[in-house]
């Protein structure tokens, strides 16, 4: 990949060592993960400091060390600022890549669908070349240059999110990765605490748009009015998807199938149509699916490809409306994020999945990141769940009362809510309630700390 020398000319950072170390594996930030020829790249965190654990990262065999201040013995490139010199790196690695091949950037942005629609990207592109696709939610500035720097010279594709929590945020990322294709699903109400409102979440996804790469192709979400004002901010060509009829690919017969799964027709701008029978949870995947087969399309791959793929698409990333069952009872794992959007989104799948004759639960924690109006989106989704007849709502966490309080006010009765301040309490009152045919959504913003839980109910701590 580089060389130590080329590392410290890139970043302008401080040699220490023998030049000619050759970097070849990937970057990491966890000495336990380091392979052979890795760039350990030593951040100094709140809790734990990579410098302490660089010395090990060397003796598991790294290449290299990319820190901020020298450490005697080791070899290293020294920098002031080691975030900003990884995407550094990052920024020309992937420009070497392009100058030397055929490799496609796909970027994906949006309050809500980012993880699905990039892992059913993923899995459309892998069947037509070498893919890189990140596991999880590596959208910032970490995570994406990480990803980046797992390209190599084989790689056709390269997947990423990109997600954004001020003004600027993807205006830096498409520095480091400028995208041949921008998607941009939906803006809504994910991080406004970052923002001074709705339309600057919109001005801020519109940075995906402005920073293509030259050539590049915005996919935009017709459905969305936000979205669609994007255009303006395109460079060249446009395709959108949704079920307005002027979409380039427009979702048609839409039915939801008794598990919650969608069905529907893509009807394209020439007039063909492909059938797609979704195998993921939710209304919500419509918007996903669409978003996936037009980026794919984008980069040239037939409609009815991508069809065939999401046919059999399944959810990889943990925690994100994952069914499983147990005992006879069906647990919704979508802990991993949450906004008031994907929470309503969330909450009609639960009814739909348990349609009028098995009990509902809705096990709910705290929506990170909503600034100063918090308390009434909360509010607002409480009152939800009763107009949804939701049969029980477990509220987990104090920063999640007013959940609690919406749904009182909405002419819930008293014993139809229950209120716990920690996971451990929720497991403890869920144990004795559930039974047999009892339908449960767990659904939480990650630092809520509810997929602790959605671990244990689905059996999945005793195996990690």
């Amino acid at each position: 990949m580089f060389l130590a020398e080329q590392i410290a000319l890139i970043t302008g950072g401080t040699l220490s060592g023998d030049g000619a170390t050759r970097v070849s594996g990937p970057a990491v930030l966890d000495s336990r993960k380091v392979q052979e020829g890795s760039l350990f790249v030593a951040l100094a965190g709140e809790h734990s400091d990579g410098h302490d654990f660089a010395a090990t990262a060397i003796d598991n065999g790294a290449a290299l060390v990319l820190g901020s201040r020298e450490i005697a013995g080791l070899p290293m490139v020294v920098v002031p600022d080691v975030q900003l010199a990884l995407g550094q790196i990052a920024k020309q690695h992937l420009i070497n890549l392009r100058a030397a091949g055929d490799l496609k950037v796909i970027a994906i942005t949006g309050s809500v669908g980012k993880t699905t629609t990039k892992d059913l990207i993923g899995q459309i592109l892998s069947q037509h070349g070498a893919t890189v696709v990140p596991a999880g939610s590596l959208n910032n500035e970490l995570g994406l240059p990480l990803t980046v720097l797992t390209a190599t010279a084989e790689t056709r594709y390269l997947v990423v999110e990109m997600g954004a929590s001020a003004p600027g945020d993807l205006t830096y990322l498409t520095s480091i990765a400028p995208p041949d294709v921008a998607t941009v699903l939906i803006v809504g109400q994910a991080h406004l605490g970052g923002f001074g409102g709705i339309e600057d979440v919109a001005r801020t996804k519109a940075e995906l748009v402005g920073g293509l790469a030259p050539g590049g192709i915005a996919v935009l979400n017709a459905d969305d009015l936000r979205v669609v004002a994007m255009k303006e901010q395109a460079p060249g060509e446009i395709i959108t998807f949704g079920s307005v009829r002027d979409a380039t690919f427009q979702a048609v017969n839409t039915t939801i199938r008794e598990l919650g799964q969608v069905s529907f027709d893509v009807l394209t701008s020439d007039g063909s149509t492909e059938h797609v029978d979704l195998q993921l949870v939710g209304e919500h995947h419509l918007t996903n699916a669409l978003a996936a087969l037009a980026s794919c399309a984008a980069v040239g791959i037939e409609i009815s490809q991508g069809a065939q793929v999401l046919n059999t698409a399944q959810a990889i990333s943990p925690h994100r409306m994952a069914v499983t069952e147990r005992d006879g009872i069906t647990f919704i794992d979508d802990s991993y994020n949450a906004n008031p959007d994907s929470m309503r989104a969330a909450l009609k799948a639960l009814a739909v999945i348990a349609g009028r004759k098995r009990r509902t639960i809705a096990v709910l924690g705290e929506m990170l990141e909503l600034g100063p109006d918090s308390r009434a989106h909360h509010d607002e989704i409480g009152r939800l769940v009763v107009r949804l007849n939701i049969s029980l709502l477990v509220v987990v966490g104090q920063g999640a009362s007013g959940f609690a309080d919406g749904a009182l006010q909405e002419g819930s009765w008293g014993d139809e809510v229950a209120s716990v301040d920690t996971v451990e309490q929720a497991a403890a009152l869920l144990e004795e309630e559930l039974t047999a045919g009892d339908v449960v959504l767990l659904k939480s913003s990650n630092g809520s700390g509810l997929w602790r839980l959605a671990d244990q109910l689905v059996g999945k701590a005793e195996q990690k």
